[in-house]
């Protein structure tokens, strides 16, 4: 066919034009300041960072990891689309929250690598529910969360149980191929939790029995598998070389852009020195002025332990309500009943804190009080559990301070040796953060980790092959920062207090404070002294 000049001058304009095109690659999102775009894409992100599921079996192959990561430039861009910068602060703050989101997901693929890194990522089944929003560190989608379950199970309950149980081995199966990047203490936490799992698999088989006999080979079949998945793990263990911690830089930018922590490895390590030294100084002098009451006791019986513990229930409720703390709705309770009394040789830390005396426990537990107004939440981003563990400096930040602050508000007027316990808390965790920064900053491994938490905490309290301190390891090595969030969060906390009241001047009420931050949702400590201050902490 012949072509003219002309025809031929516009097939080659076109031609060049496509090639333009391709090189130049898609148009760029569409700008937007609208409230609801950032909401459809809130909503886009959370189905899109969930793994491919089949047959229950979540796919975290290095095939689908690199699908998922390859779009994640794509994701930004639309998010950076979007301008917040005339919406009001609470708006703006949403914004923050699914950015950091967005950033979570992104670091995971370019440093944490749970599916290739991390033994503990393929948790199986969890028997018991988080006291935070979700489970602290990374683990797989769909875990078997026994703990969501009533027994015996309703129809449909009994086919999703099923097809977990049933999941089991093939998860683990992909495992093997999946985690390529081993070091020795991220698999020896591993060939610990999986040896938990399996007592826990063994546990459930028993409970079955009785009610779902039908089921009980499939429990079988899955602790065989979570048997020869830790043997797998012990057998590579000889193998491996290095360090499991992201080193400081990493965990510089981690902190900013993901928990929007507005300090440095090195300002946390030193907040952290210094809460600890203060709370092993006025332990002294709160022994000191103790000297003459009577030590406080451990419970003889199980029946005394429940009475302690029903009693102390009692009197920490009527305390938020007599002394106005916050509002307390009927809705709100904490459990009263107590199971068993552990044996002696077998207290750990907080066993031992909490057979002394039940009141700083309790009011850690502000955790369960959150958890059931949080229900309640119907907000469209806040509703629902933030990612990545960025709640942390509110959530545990929050209740380490409420220990201290319930403290300064009297809750120990009657037994001033349970403030000695008050101390000894916040030593403990001042200790697991610097455990933290320095398994992150390459000075410790899992073991001197441990070592040093066991020397370091007063009067010996802490089982050096507990599962307290492993587990908190664990935690630590697996989600940088958390160990932190304790102590830092604290701190935001007391800062936040202070400088809201400074703001409300006489009209400050500690229940005006404490209402107005608990109706803003579990969100990074950060955002909340914007929100409540004004002032950015992060820009």
């Amino acid at each position: 066919m012949k072509v003219s000049a002309r025809s031929a001058a516009v097939l080659l304009a076109a031609g060049m034009l496509l090639a333009g095109c391709a090189r130049r690659g898609p148009a760029p999102p569409a700008r937007s300041s609208s409230y609801e775009d950032l909401l459809s894409f809130f909503k886009e992100f959370r189905e899109f960072q969930k793994p491919a599921v089949s047959g229950f079996v979540p796919d975290y192959t290095a095939d689908a990891m690199s699908r998922q990561r390859s779009r994640i430039p794509e994701f930004k861009a639309r998010l950076e689309a979007i301008d917040p910068s005339g919406w009001p602060v609470e708006r703006r703050v949403d914004y923050e929250i699914v950015r950091a989101e967005l950033e979570g997901l992104e670091f995971d693929h370019r440093v944490l690598r749970p599916w290739s890194r991390m033994p503990t990522f393929y948790a199986v089944i969890q028997t018991s529910e988080p006291d935070v929003p979700l489970r602290e560190g990374p683990e797989i989608h769909g875990v078997l969360n026994l703990w969501q379950y009533t027994f015996p199970l309703s129809e449909e309950a009994q086919a999703e149980f099923r097809g977990k149980l049933g999941a089991i081995p093939a998860i683990l199966a992909q495992a093997k191929g999946n985690l390529v990047e081993g070091t020795p203490d991220l698999w020896k936490v591993g060939i610990r939790k999986k040896r938990n799992e399996s007592a826990a698999l063994a546990a459930l088989a028993e409970r079955l029995r009785a009610v779902h006999p039908d089921m009980v080979p499939l429990v079988g079949e899955a602790r065989r598998a979570t048997d020869e998945f830790r043997e797998w793990l012990e057998a590579g263990l000889p193998s491996l070389r290095g360090r499991s911690g992201i080193g400081v830089d990493e965990y510089d930018r981690y902190q900013r852009t993901v928990h929007l922590v507005p300090y440095t490895w090195a300002q946390q390590m030193e907040i952290c020195l210094r809460e600890l030294e203060r709370s092993l100084a006025y332990l002294k002098l709160e022994e000191h002025r103790n000297r003459a009451l009577p030590p406080l006791r451990e419970p003889a019986s199980l029946e005394e332990l429940r009475q302690r513990r029903r009693k102390a229930v009692s009197d920490f409720f009527a305390f938020l309500r007599d002394k106005n703390i916050f509002t307390v709705p009927e809705y709100m309770k904490l459990d009263d009943e107590v199971s068993s009394l552990v044996p002696p040789e077998r207290r750990d830390f907080f066993t031992r804190v909490n057979y002394l005396d039940q009141f700083p426990l309790l009011c850690h537990s502000i955790h369960w009080l959150e958890k059931q107004r949080e229900r309640r939440n119907t907000h469209p981003i806040r509703g629902v559990p933030l990612l990545y563990n960025i709640w942390d400096s509110r959530a545990e930040g929050m209740a380490t301070a409420f220990e201290e602050i319930m403290m300064g508000a009297g809750l120990y007027d009657g037994n001033p040796r349970g403030r000695e316990l008050v101390h000894i808390m916040l030593a403990f965790r001042a200790i697991r953060a610097i455990m933290d920064l320095k398994l992150h900053s390459g000075e410790f491994d899992l073991q001197s980790a441990i070592d040093f938490a066991v020397e370091a905490t007063p009067y010996g309290w802490v089982l050096p092959d507990g599962d307290t301190i492993w587990g908190d390891a664990a935690i630590y090595l697996t989600q940088p920062g958390y160990g932190t969030s304790y102590v830092v969060g604290k701190v935001q906390i007391e800062k936040l207090l202070a400088e809201y009241a400074r703001l409300k001047g006489t009209g400050f009420t500690l229940q005006g404070f404490f209402d107005d931050l608990f109706s803003r949702g579990l969100i990074p400590q950060s955002l909340l002294h914007w929100e409540m201050t004004g002032r950015r902490e992060i820009e």
